[in-house]
């Protein structure tokens, strides 16, 4: 199985996921490792990616989801997924890949961006982000107020997962 923890910048993707991951004892991937450079220097620099931007990076990601599935390897992948289109990218096997939806109020996510260190991801890029996103109606839909920790016993009480 695949779980794909999606959600704007600032919503806890890579916190929740990694987090989440470890007590399952599963592989995790962030979608950002997949950018390429000209991508990251775009961001860096404070201007929104397109959708011809991102094409590269959903077939990589897409790749990357297939091998594990491939595999039998069950792992968590956090990623913005921010369009029903990329989402159907990269839910290659509705049956083998979850989408857990991380989202918060404007203001909260603008807080925990602007508290960070060393991202490419700059506070004033949330606008566009939130103005970009189609809110997925098959997913697992969690508000990111709690704690990270109550945030993955959610999902993983929810999802029914267990330790492998």
């Amino acid at each position: 199985m695949i779980l794909l923890v999606m959600g704007v910048a600032g919503s806890g993707k890579t916190t929740v996921g990694q987090l989440l991951a470890r007590q399952l004892h599963w592989s995790f991937a962030d979608a950002d490792d997949f950018h390429p450079p000209a991508n990251i220097a775009k961001m860096s620099a404070g201007q929104p990616l397109t959708d011809a931007d991102r094409t590269p990076w959903l077939a990589a990601l897409r790749a990357h989801i297939e091998s594990c599935l491939a595999k039998n390897e069950n792992a968590v992948l956090a990623c913005s997924a921010l369009k029903e289109s990329y989402r159907h990218t990269l839910v290659v096997d509705p049956a083998r890949v979850r989408i857990v939806y991380l989202h918060g109020s404007r203001e909260l996510l603008l807080s925990r961006i602007s508290g960070r260190q060393g991202h490419y991801m700059k506070p004033a890029m949330l606008d566009s982000q939130l103005a970009t996103l189609e809110p997925p109606a098959d997913a697992l839909s969690l508000d990111v107020t709690p704690t990270p920790e109550v945030l993955v016993e959610k999902i993983r009480t929810t999802l029914n997962l267990t330790s492998s």
